[in-house]
């Protein structure tokens, strides 16, 4: 079998070839990878946008041919319909079946015109759906953050209204992706109920995704946490909700005075400098009065961009980890944290009601509710009992869930099941 798939970043090998440094995102693409590159009788091509590219650059992996091709741009419209690039790829390649890795950029519409166009079997795997994102973006933030500016926004012509707007129109893109394919494949009740609304008409396969390898090595010790510490892995934009994290901690504070905060990636609230001030984002910029209105100085910690080595470790050294997002398919975060055994609560949005099975391996609570986030966090400081059920649950159904062998066989089916039909 042949396999072709277009990812949206590169893997880490190819970016080792080219030079740069590897992405600490879309770790899951690497195992599963792995895992079908090794199998008897499958051939496995990648392709990735890269900057700065007119045309393609094969790479020669270990294991893997991977393929770099210009970006697409919304002002390409014919490399939307008509790619030469992507085309010069399958006719090099030569695939069996396409594999498209989420709908949120032009190049997967651009890549279902092209399979068409030639008679290619392709399938996409659902990611996010920036369609159905794009109503949620706002997160109930007040009307004021919602149009307002600061001098970064200005300049470059992106705050939140801005960004929303460019989801909206990615979402029509992927509308028309999804209109166009066969196949799909998805892993939650969400995705399902979205995809189908979209295209009635596709043929939808589940199949669980495989995590980062550095999480099933390791396991969480309540003895070898901090205390009274929060995780998130991401807050740099609403959807993920931190502003509500943030109005849970004076609640949480109350009883436990010292609480602390950690949030994986850059301080989007850093305002010390003439530079920092310009840089700022309106969102920045709105989590930053947060704190200062409930004096959480000390409280909050930006951890900066963490790899796969120190995410995982920042999830053993935390006491909870938190999924506060106001919209998510299936939080690859969230997951891993399970996977590791550690306490989680999450918002009851989307396709995250698939993975925390309420009081018996996490909590779950309405997004909107923070007084009700900061109960359940002071229930699981509160208790040790509880956090150990937590963990057992929550480990041993994510190792079911994300079994590599079951995921890998489950999807080696799918495509031999499009092949047949």
């Amino acid at each position: 079998m042949n396999i072709l798939w277009l990812t949206n970043i590169p893997l880490p090998e190819a970016s080792r070839i080219l030079g740069g440094n590897s992405t600490p995102f879309g770790g899951w693409l690497v195992n599963t990878s792995d895992a079908l590159s090794n199998l008897d009788g499958i051939q496995l091509s990648i392709a990735f946008p890269k900057k700065g590219l007119n045309d393609i650059r094969e790479i020669q992996g270990s294991k893997i041919n991977f393929y770099a091709f210009s970006p697409v741009k919304e002002t390409q419209a014919n490399l939307i319909i008509d790619n030469k690039n992507l085309e010069k790829i399958i006719q090099e390649v030569k695939p069996d079946i396409v594999h498209i890795f989420g709908t949120e950029y032009l190049h997967s519409l651009a890549m279902v015109n092209i399979c068409k166009k030639l008679g290619i079997n392709s399938i996409i795997s659902i990611q996010g759906l920036v369609s159905v994102i794009s109503r949620h973006y706002m997160a109930l933030l007040p009307l004021k953050v919602q149009r307002s500016f600061t001098f970064r926004d200005l300049i470059k012509r992106d705050n939140l209204k801005k960004q929303q707007q460019k989801i909206y129109i990615r979402g029509k893109y992927e509308i028309e992706a999804l209109q166009k394919v066969k196949h799909v494949i998805g892993r939650t009740t969400w995705d399902k109920a979205c995809t189908l609304q979209i295209n009635s008409d596709i043929k939808y396969y589940h199949c669980n995704e495989t995590l980062r390898s550095e999480f099933y090595k390791h396991s969480w010790d309540i003895n070898h946490c901090e205390r009274h510490s929060i995780f998130i892995s991401q807050g740099s934009y609403p959807l993920k909700g931190l502003h509500f994290m943030i109005e849970a901690l004076p609640i949480i504070l109350k009883k436990f005075p010292d609480v602390k905060l950690y949030i994986a990636g850059p301080d989007i609230t850093k305002y010390d400098t003439l530079v920092d001030k310009l840089k700022i984002s309106s969102y920045g910029l709105y989590i930053k009065k947060l704190i200062n209105k409930y004096n959480l100085q000390g409280h909050v910690i930006f951890t900066g961009l963490l790899d796969e080595g120190q995410m995982c470790q920042r999830f053993l050294k935390s006491n909870v980890f938190v999924s506060a997002s106001t919209i998510e398919n299936e939080s690859n975060s969230l997951s891993e944290a399970k996977i590791l055994g550690l306490p989680c609560i999450a918002s009851y949005v989307g396709g995250v009601i698939n993975r925390i099975n309420h009081e018996v391996d996490g909590f779950l609570y309405q997004f909107d509710a923070p007084y009700m986030l900061a109960h359940y966090v002071n229930e699981i400081f509160s208790s040790d009992n509880l956090c150990l059920k937590f963990s057992e649950n929550a480990r041993a159904q994510a190792l079911e869930v994300h079994d590599i062998k079951e995921n890998t066989a489950t999807l080696i089916e799918i495509y031999k099941s499009i092949l047949k039909s």
